[in-house]
């Protein structure tokens, strides 16, 4: 199993990866400074959620090997992953670490982590009002939840690390980056839904997109919802975004991009 590089943008900066992750990848793989970018799996009618089938991410990836080891690589890469709580709430047992999505890597994960000064495991940062959230969810002993005034006052003492970032009945997004820059994480992999991603978008917030293209069709039919990549924001009229493509890289039917925003 190997990703091919089948263009790349000249003049990316690059981490040299250790060796068994840069045969992997087809490459080495960095960051130009602190960078919140995304990740998502989509088929190739533009589905990315399903939420009436459990784990469908599993099945819009069609059971990949070559996308969870992409997962695990920007996890491995990362300082703190950030989801919502209808990510926590569809993955019942996740915990949003690199070697829990591809394991035969855990060891080279763990070898970079070390290499770059990291801990062990990137933070789980979880935005939630509070009102949803699972408190029984395992990442909870040690993630860090980030919510409003009203959520942290419910929460405390119920989850270990509440963090309170906003008045109001939502959590301003901008700010909620902000003090996670504040704890040193310079590089923030989003791993939430699209409709977190989407307000993300819509606020200018985001630096880069990850898309793995899964070689299979959705549909879409009345009664049943399949969500997008973005959700709940208009971009094409209101508030024109524009990409530029960085890589693309195949492995057997699916295609792997990165983007950075305009």
């Amino acid at each position: 199993m190997t990703l091919e590089l089948l263009w790349e943008r000249d003049g990316l900066p690059q981490l040299q990866l250790p060796d068994e992750l840069r045969a992997l990848y087809g490459g080495d793989l960095g960051f130009d400074g602190p960078c919140v970018y995304a990740n998502f799996v989509e088929t190739i009618d533009g589905v990315v959620s399903i939420p009436a089938v459990e784990a469908s991410n599993a099945l819009i990836a069609d059971e990949s090997a070559d996308d969870k080891f992409v997962i695990g690589l920007l996890r491995a890469l990362a300082d703190v992953v950030v989801i919502a709580s209808g990510t926590l709430r569809a993955s019942q047992r996740g915990r949003w670490r690199p070697e829990g999505v591809y394991p035969d890597a855990a060891a080279a994960f763990a070898g970079l982590r070390a290499r770059l000064g990291k801990p062990e495991h990137p933070e789980v940062a979880i935005v939630t009002s509070g009102a949803s959230l699972p408190v029984d969810h395992p990442v909870l002993a040690d993630a860090l939840v980030l919510t409003t005034a009203a959520g942290a006052a419910e929460l405390a003492g119920v989850v270990p690390k509440v963090v309170a970032v906003n008045d109001g009945e939502v959590v301003d997004l901008a700010v909620a980056l902000g003090l996670l820059r504040g704890r040193g994480h310079d590089l923030v992999l989003v791993e939430a839904g699209p409709t977190t991603f989407g307000e993300l978008v819509g606020r200018g917030l985001v630096d880069e997109l990850f898309v793995t293209v899964s070689p299979i069709l959705a549909g879409r039919i009345a009664s049943g919802r399949r969500l997008g990549l973005v959700e709940g924001v208009e971009l094409l009229a209101d508030a024109r975004v524009g990409l530029h493509l960085l890589s693309l890289r195949r492995a057997e039917e699916h295609l792997f991009l990165r983007y950075s925003f305009r």
